[in-house]
């Protein structure tokens, strides 16, 4: 007799998993490798619901103020749950679980498992013995670069996909508590990167974006290699249209980076490359290792090799001891540069950060007020920048139906922007030549162009 097998019923009996990730791509990035981990060990399926997950991670980031609030609030909300399946495993994994550590399992005790950035690989084994009943399993250790040797190849990947080349960071700025949680810097060797690579474009990738928290101080001393030298030779790589990278740093900004900019034509024309302040002072007390000059020096030399190059960046508005003369040489900076996007933050004090140990003599309604200033001067450049694009033909790597228009494909230029038009399901995941017709607040319009 013939067994047949109801593909939905057993989809039903797999385990599944919710993963919340929060921060910055080196999140999203370990957060796809744990699904991954999880489904080759344990058959784990993917959930976007909580209620009917089997076991749920909260992937943390640290960097932003009251971070560990946000994730005991989320902790709450998932109390209920597990009251209602007790079989239920919850872990907490990222940087504040380095942060908080055992203060995790006191504040909420039906945690099952707390594990940090650099012991995800480990959390299939946690997994086995939380469900043999062991209570607070945590692993927030820092064994180097060991993860990268247990992790498998991606399951799945689309037109655009993420490689962490380089963990942790050296820099130590005053503000910052990633040194702390995420460890010091370690490059993975350039052979293991270059496989999963070639793993991702057997997955369909056409884009690759290197990440790091200093991703410029990337480094394999096996064979002497820098980002330079990896960038030339994933762009050896027919199948790769694009290469980025972020977060560059500034103090890391080296010649040989100028040379693959000038003579690397798949390493996009946009550069993320943060300034947090416009201020020699406040970049002083920040700990950022250059200033606001040497900064300037290095976009007028990207912009003499590359006259149309793109630039975004980052601003902390508010750090202690800020002047309105400090602030006001950061609006300047802000001018001079035409930036065509930012991400800015008000200061915050991170726990254990020296400059946590200052006086913020500065009122949260003046923080608020600068904050404001700075977004509608740089929100006024950014949709400049949109409106010079109309009637230009952009490249657009052809990423996915768009969101709010299915009758639409949806993909990005170079410096990112998201483009929505008209077109077939053929060029999915293809570069095609697209005129934009209309700036809109968050994207694009455009036609497509042959």
């Amino acid at each position: 007799m013939q067994l047949t097998v109801n593909s939905t019923a057993l989809k039903n009996m797999q385990k599944k998993v919710f993963i919340k990730s929060f921060g910055c791509q080196m999140n999203e990035y370990d957060s796809a490798k744990i699904a991954d981990l999880l489904a080759m060990a344990h058959g784990f399926i993917t959930t976007e619901n909580p209620d009917n997950a089997d076991l749920i991670v909260l992937n943390t980031c640290s960097i932003r103020e009251k971070a560990s609030e946000k994730v005991f609030s989320d902790l709450g909300r998932l109390r209920s749950l597990k009251k209602k399946n007790p079989n239920l495993i919850l872990a907490v994994g990222g940087c504040v679980s380095v942060q908080e550590q055992t203060n995790i399992f006191q504040r909420a005790p039906y945690v099952n498992i707390v594990f940090g950035p650099q012991t995800l690989h480990r959390l299939p084994k946690m997994y086995e013995r939380a469900c043999k009943k062991e209570k607070r399993i945590i692993d927030t250790s820092s064994p180097q670069i060991e993860k990268f040797d247990y992790l498998p190849p991606p399951s799945q990947t689309g037109p655009i996909a993420y490689v962490s080349i380089i963990e942790g960071c050296n820099k130590f700025c005053s503000y910052c508590i990633v040194p702390y949680t995420r460890g010091r810097e370690v490059s993975r060797k350039m052979d293991d990167i270059i496989s999963e690579v070639k793993n991702l474009i057997a997955k369909g990738a056409k884009e690759i974006n290197l990440l790091g928290q200093t991703v410029n101080a990337y480094y394999d001393s096996t064979n002497n290699s820098n980002l330079s030298t990896l960038i030339h030779e994933i762009a050896k790589m027919v199948d790769i249209k694009r290469i980025r990278f972020t977060t560059s740093h500034p103090a890391e900004f080296t010649d040989d980076l100028f040379n693959v900019f000038a003579n690397e034509p798949k390493l996009v024309n946009h550069i993320h490359l943060p300034v947090q302040s416009g201020s020699n002072r406040i970049l002083k007390l920040m700990r950022r290792g250059y200033t606001s000059e040497e900064y300037q020096d290095i976009i007028t030399k990207l912009r003499k090799i590359r006259p149309n190059i793109v630039v975004s960046t980052d601003f902390i508005v508010g750090f202690p001891t800020e002047t309105d003369e400090d602030f006001a040489a950061t609006m300047d900076i802000v001018q001079k540069i035409n930036f065509d996007a930012s991400f800015t933050f008000i200061y915050s004090p991170r726990p254990n950060t020296p400059a946590a140990k200052m006086e913020d003599n500065i009122t949260l309604s003046q923080k608020k007020e600068r904050l404001s200033i700075l977004q509608n001067q740089l929100g006024i450049q950014t949709r400049q920048h949109s409106k010079n694009m109309i009637g230009t033909i952009q490249k657009i790597l052809v990423t996915d139906h768009a969101k709010k228009y299915p009758d639409q494909f949806s993909g990005r230029t170079e410096s990112n922007r998201i483009v929505n038009f008209i077109g077939s399901e053929n060029i999915l995941g293809k570069i095609v030549g697209v005129k934009i017709t209309e700036a809109l607040t968050n994207s694009l319009r455009g036609e497509l162009y042959e």
